[in-house]
C-alpha cells in the first residue's frame, strides 16, 4: 500500500459529504417547519396573540386566521410551498406583521455577520494574548513549566450576557465611550464584539496553548533550534501546526456568534438574526424562522467548507503523503502558583457550598430584598429576599451534576460521529447552525418544559465542537508516519483504535470539554430562564444569574456569588487536565505510545518470518 493512498482512503468522500450536509439540512428545515404543530397549541391562537395581545379569541377569529395561513394543510404543505417559492426570491410573508420576511431577514443576517466578524477579530487578539507566552518561550527552548489554567478560565467562565451588562452600564451609561444601545455604526459594534470575543477567545486561546508544547517538541523544531534559526521562523512554523487541530473550533464559534448571541443582541437592543429567530419561534411565525434557520445552515457549510480549506493549507502536502509527525506533548512541572491557586480554588468552593447547605433556600422575606452582603446573608440577598448562600450551596449538586452529564453525553457523541467520518461529514457543519434555544423549543414541544428537556436540547447540538476537533485530530493522525508503520506490519483496527486513535483524540478532547463545562451550565440556564427548562424555584447557578441579570447594577453582588463559583469551576476542572498534563510519558498516550512501539516491533519480526501480510487502511 502506497502512502498516498492511505492518505486519501481516509478521507470522506466529497459527494458523501455534500449528501450529509444535504440530508441534516432538509431535517433541520422540516423540524422548524413542525414547530407550531409539535407544540399541542393551536397555531392559530399563538398567532393572533402575536398579532393582537387577545387572550380570549373568539372561534369565528380563529377561523378566519386558519383559512388565511392555510394551517389545515399542515406542516409539510407548507414548506414544500415555502421552498418552491425560494428560487423566485420570495419567503413568504410574516404570519405576524404581514411584512415580506426576506427583507427582515437580510438586514438582520448582515447585522449578526458585521458583529460577528467584529467579534471574531476580538477572539483572535484574545486568543493571541492567551497563547503568547507559550509562543515566546517554546520558540526559545525555555518551556519547561506547564501553562497555568487561572487566566483562561477565568475569561472562559465568564457568562457573555453578564458581561455585556457590565460593560453597557460602565462603558456606556457611566462613562459614555460607546453607544449602550442601537446599531447605528462602527461605535455600536465595540461592547457587544467584546462581550462575545472575550470568553470565546479565552476558550480557543486555552486550546491553542494546550497544543503548542507538543508542536515545540518536534524534531524539527528542536533541529531548527540547533541550527541557530531566529525564534520567529520557529514559532510560525510550530503555530502553523497547532493551529490545524484547533481550527475546526472556530466552526461552532463564528456560527454561534451569529445565531447563538440572542441576550447579547437583546442588552444592546440589536436587530441580529438570532434575536430575530428568537422572536419568530416564540411566535411561531414559520416563515421568518425558516428562513433565518436556512441562512444559518448556509453560513455554517460556507464557514466550514472555509476552515477545511485553511486547515489542509496549514498543513500542506504532508497531510496528502501521509507524513505528519505524532505531536507528543512534553512532561512539563507545574508551577507552584498555579496549585496553591488550585487548592485555594476548591477550599473556597467547598466552603461556599458546605456554608450553604446549612440555609434554608426557599425562605422568602420580602423585608430583605436585595440586602448588600453581611454577618446575617454573607452574599446578601437576592430580589425575594431570598438567601443567595443558600441557594448557591443547594444549587451546587444539581447544577455540577446536570452539566457534567450533557457535558459526557456531547463528549461521547461527538467522538462517535468524529470518528466516523463518512456519516459526520457536512452532519456538524449543520448542526452546529442551531441555536440551543430553537433546539430547546423543539424539545419542549415534545416533552414540556423541564430540566430533562433543557438537557436533551443541550445534547442534540452540543456535540459539534467535539465531532469537529475529533475528526480533525483523527485526519492527522492517520496521515502520520507510525500510523502507516504499524499497518504495515500488520496492526488490525481494533490495535489502531486503541493504540493510536483514542490516545491521539482523547486528551484534548476531554480537555476541551472540561473548558466548555460553564458554558454548559449556561446555555442549561438560558432555556430555564425563558421557560424552557429548569422551572423556578429551583436553586441552580445558572438560573441565579439569569433571575438576578436585571438587578446587576442595583445590586451587583447578586450576579457575583454564582458568577465566581462558575469561574472556581471552571478554573478546577482546567488545573485537573493541566495536572494530567504534566505527568507526559505517564500519561494515557506515553503508555500507548510505547506499547505501540513494542507491539510494531514484534509485528515486524512475524513480517519478517513470512506469518503476517499488511492489511488495509483503518
Amino acid at each position: 500500500m502506497s502512502v498516498m493512498s492511505a492518505g486519501t482512503e481516509a478521507r470522506p468522500s466529497r459527494w458523501r459529504a455534500g449528501l450529509g450536509r444535504l440530508t441534516a439540512g432538509a431535517a433541520l428545515l422540516t423540524a422548524v417547519a413542525m414547530l407550531p404543530w409539535l407544540s399541542g397549541n393551536d397555531p392559530a391562537l399563538t398567532v393572533l396573540r402575536a398579532r393582537s395581545a387577545d387572550q380570549d379569541p373568539t372561534p369565528e377569529q380563529l377561523a378566519a386566521v386558519r383559512e388565511q395561513l392555510g394551517l389545515d394543510e399542515g406542516p409539510f404543505t407548507h414548506l414544500l410551498h415555502w421552498l418552491g417559492a425560494l428560487p423566485q426570491g420570495d419567503a413568504g410573508t410574516s404570519w405576524v406583521s404581514g411584512e415580506a420576511v426576506l427583507p427582515q431577514v437580510t438586514s438582520a443576517f448582515a447585522v449578526s455577520v458585521t458583529l460577528m466578524l467584529g467579534a471574531l477579530v476580538v477572539t483572535i487578539a484574545v486568543a493571541a494574548l492567551v497563547s503568547a507566552r507559550t509562543v515566546y518561550l517554546g520558540s526559545r527552548r525555555r518551556l519547561h513549566r506547564g501553562t497555568g489554567a487561572i487566566g483562561v478560565g477565568v475569561l472562559a467562565a465568564l457568562p457573555k450576557f453578564l458581561l455585556a451588562s457590565l460593560l453597557a452600564t460602565v462603558c456606556g451609561v457611566w462613562l459614555g465611550w460607546f453607544p449602550s444601545s442601537g446599531w447605528e455604526g462602527p461605535p455600536s459594534m465595540v461592547l457587544p464584539a467584546l462581550a462575545l470575543g472575550v470568553p470565546s477567545g479565552a476558550m480557543i486561546g486555552g486550546l491553542l496553548d494546550q497544543s503548542l508544547p507538543a508542536a515545540f517538541n518536534e524534531p524539527w523544531a528542536r533541529t531548527w533550534h540547533a541550527y541557530g534559526y531566529a525564534p520567529h521562523h520557529v514559532a510560525r512554523h510550530a503555530l502553523r501546526r497547532a493551529l490545524a487541530g484547533v481550527l475546526p473550533q472556530l466552526l461552532p464559534t463564528v456560527v454561534g456568534l451569529v445565531g447563538g448571541a440572542v441576550a447579547v443582541e437583546k442588552i444592546f437592543n440589536i436587530p441580529g438574526l438570532g434575536r430575530l429567530a428568537l422572536d419568530a419561534a416564540i411566535a411561531q411565525d414559520l416563515p421568518p424562522l425558516q428562513t433565518a434557520t436556512l441562512a444559518l445552515i448556509l453560513l455554517g457549510v460556507v464557514a466550514g467548507l472555509l476552515i477545511q480549506v485553511l486547515r489542509r493549507a496549514l498543513l500542506g502536502p504532508a497531510l496528502r503523503d501521509g507524513a505528519l509527525p505524532a505531536l507528543h506533548t512534553p512532561a512539563a512541572a507545574r508551577g507552584r502558583f498555579t496549585r496553591w491557586a488550585a487548592m485555594a480554588c476548591a477550599l473556597a468552593l467547598l466552603t461556599l457550598v458546605t456554608a450553604g447547605l446549612l440555609r434554608d433556600p426557599l425562605h422568602v422575606d420580602t423585608a430583605a430584598r436585595l440586602l448588600p452582603p453581611s454577618a446575617a446573608h454573607p452574599l446578601g440577598t437576592d430580589a425575594l429576599g431570598r438567601d443567595l448562600l443558600a441557594r448557591l450551596g443547594h444549587g451546587a449538586l444539581r447544577t455540577v451534576g446536570m452539566a457534567l452529564a450533557v457535558t459526557a453525553v456531547c463528549t461521547v457523541i461527538g467522538l462517535l460521529l468524529g470518528m466516523a467520518a463518512q456519516v459526520g461529514a457536512g452532519l456538524t457543519e449543520v448542526v452546529s447552525t442551531m441555536p440551543a434555544v430553537l433546539a430547546g423549543m423543539l424539545t419542549t414541544a415534545v416533552t414540556g418544559p423541564s430540566a430533562s428537556g433543557a438537557a436533551l436540547a443541550v445534547c442534540l447540538v452540543g456535540w459539534t465542537p467535539y465531532a469537529a476537533q475529533a475528526a480533525a485530530l483523527l485526519e492527522q493522525e492517520r496521515a502520520s508516519g507510525h500510523m502507516l508503520a504499524s499497518l504495515s506490519f500488520g496492526a488490525g483496527p481494533g490495535y489502531l483504535l486503541r493504540h493510536h486513535l483514542l490516545p491521539a483524540v482523547l486528551p484534548p478532547v476531554l480537555r476541551n470539554a472540561l473548558l466548555r463545562l460553564p458554558t454548559t451550565v449556561l446555555v442549561l440556564a438560558s432555556l430555564g430562564f425563558l421557560g424552557l427548562g429548569e422551572q423556578p424555584p429551583t436553586a441552580e447557578w445558572g438560573r441565579l444569574l439569569s433571575e438576578n441579570q436585571p438587578y446587576a447594577e442595583l445590586a451587583p453582588w447578586t450576579v457575583l456569588a454564582p458568577a465566581c463559583a462558575l469561574v472556581l469551576l471552571s478554573v478546577l476542572a482546567l488545573s485537573g487536565t493541566d495536572a494530567a498534563a504534566a505527568r507526559g510519558p505517564a500519561s494515557v498516550r506515553g503508555r500507548m505510545s510505547r506499547r505501540s512501539r513494542r507491539r510494531g516491533v514484534q509485528g515486524e519480526e512475524k513480517v519478517s518470518a513470512g506469518r503476517t501480510a499488511p492489511r488495509s487502511v483503518v
